[in-house]
C-alpha cells in the first residue's frame, strides 16, 4: 500500500490532510480576525484542533500556506482568508520553474530565485519554530517543579516557626501564672508577718512596704 501524500508536496490533498488544514483553520479563526497576527503557536492551535501531533500541525500550516488561507512574515503568521479549503483545490504559490531548455542543451542549471517564498521554506520555518517552543516549554516546565518546590519548603518552615511560637507562649502563659501564684502567697506570708508579734513592746520585726516591694521586684525579675 502507497503511504499517503504528504501535505503540501502536490496541487492537491488526500482527505485526512483536507480535514486535517480544515480543523486547524476553523481553530485559527476561531480566534484571530481576517488580516490579523494569529495568537499562539502552531503546536497549541494543532491540539486544540485535535491534530494528533506536531508535524501533522505543521504539514496543515504548509498547506494552508500554500493555498494563501495563512501568510508568514518575519516570523509572524496572519490569517489572510477563513475559509475551508476545497477538495482538489491547487496551491496559489507558485514552485520555482523548471529549466527544461537548459538541461536539454547540457548548460549549467543557474540557481532558482523564487521572488515569493515557497511552502518548503515555510514548512522548515515552522518545524524550526515548533522545536524551539518545545525547547522552552520544557525549561519553563523545570522551573515550574523548581518553584513548587521552594514553596514547599517554605511552608514547612512557616508552619515549624507557628508550631513554635506557640509553644512559646504556651510557656508563657504558665509562668504568668506561677509568678501570679507566688506574688499572692508572697503577699499573704508577709501580711501574716506583720500582724504577728511573739511579745509586747515595741515591734522591731516589721517588714515595711518599701521591703515588700523590693523582694516583689526580685521576685519578678527586676533590680
Amino acid at each position: 500500500m502507497a503511504p499517503a501524500p504528504e501535505i503540501g508536496t502536490i496541487g492537491a490533498v488526500n482527505e485526512e490532510s483536507l480535514r486535517r488544514a480544515n480543523a486547524f483553520l476553523a481553530a485559527v479563526a476561531g480566534r484571530t480576525e481576517p488580516g490579523a497576527a494569529i495568537d499562539g503557536n502552531p503546536g497549541d492551535l494543532g491540539r486544540e484542533a485535535g491534530l494528533p501531533d506536531a508535524l501533522a500541525a505543521a504539514r496543515a500550516v504548509r498547506a494552508l500556506l500554500a493555498r494563501r488561507r495563512l501568510e508568514v512574515k518575519d516570523g509572524v503568521y496572519r490569517l489572510l482568508d477563513p475559509r475551508p479549503l476545497d477538495p482538489g483545490e491547487p496551491e496559489a504559490v507558485p514552485r520555482p520553474p523548471r529549466r527544461r531548455a537548459a538541461r536539454a542543451k547540457g548548460e549549467a542549471e543557474p540557481e532558482p530565485r523564487p521572488e515569493r517564498t515557497t511552502y518548503s521554506e515555510v514548512g522548515r520555518v515552522a518545524i524550526d519554530k515548533l522545536v524551539e517552543l518545545s525547547r522552552e516549554v520544557g525549561s519553563l516546565r523545570g522551573t515550574v517543579r523548581t518553584a513548587r518546590e521552594e514553596a514547599r519548603q517554605s511552608r514547612e518552615a512557616r508552619d515549624e516557626a507557628e508550631r513554635r511560637a506557640r509553644s512559646a507562649q504556651a510557656r508563657i502563659r504558665d509562668l504568668e501564672a506561677k509568678l501570679e501564684m507566688a506574688e499572692a502567697n508572697l503577699r499573704t506570708i508577709l501580711a501574716a508577718a506583720r500582724g504577728s508579734g511573739a511579745a509586747p513592746g515595741p515591734r522591731t520585726d516589721i517588714v515595711g512596704d518599701a521591703e515588700m516591694e523590693a523582694i516583689l521586684g526580685v521576685l519578678r525579675g527586676g533590680d
